[in-house]
């Protein structure tokens, strides 16, 4: 994320951190380089759970389809890691009601008229 000042944070999981030796706050140095192959990554599917509700909801598979294509990755990638049912049915509640066009947060966002 970029800090304003020509520099960067990057967020790791903790087990990165506890891997790597690194602190919140520690200063270290990343090279990057460009996958020439890289075609855009794997997509998780769509689960059922959310699928059949958004085809049942027209404003909000409106707003879904209209959202670029990393965020609906995101999302998706999101749910992929939810394992419990109440997991699911807490952020099928939330996608739903900002899909479909109310203000509120999901996914540490606030949302405006489905976007």
């Amino acid at each position: 994320m970029p800090t304003g000042n020509g520099g960067f944070y990057l967020y790791l999981h903790g087990q990165m951190r506890r891997t790597s030796s690194c602190g919140v706050g520690s200063r270290v140095a990343v090279e990057l380089q460009l996958d020439h192959r890289y075609t855009g990554g794997p997509i998780h599917p769509m689960p059922a759970w959310f699928q059949r509700p958004l085809k049942a909801a027209p404003m909000a598979l409106r707003n879904w389809d209209s959202l670029i294509p990393s965020r609906q990755k995101e999302i998706l990638r999101y749910f992929a890691s939810l394992k419990s049912e109440a997991a699911q049915a807490r952020n099928l509640d939330r996608a739903m009601r900002v899909l479909s066009g109310q203000r509120g947060r999901f996914m540490a966002r606030n949302w405006e008229r489905g976007r």
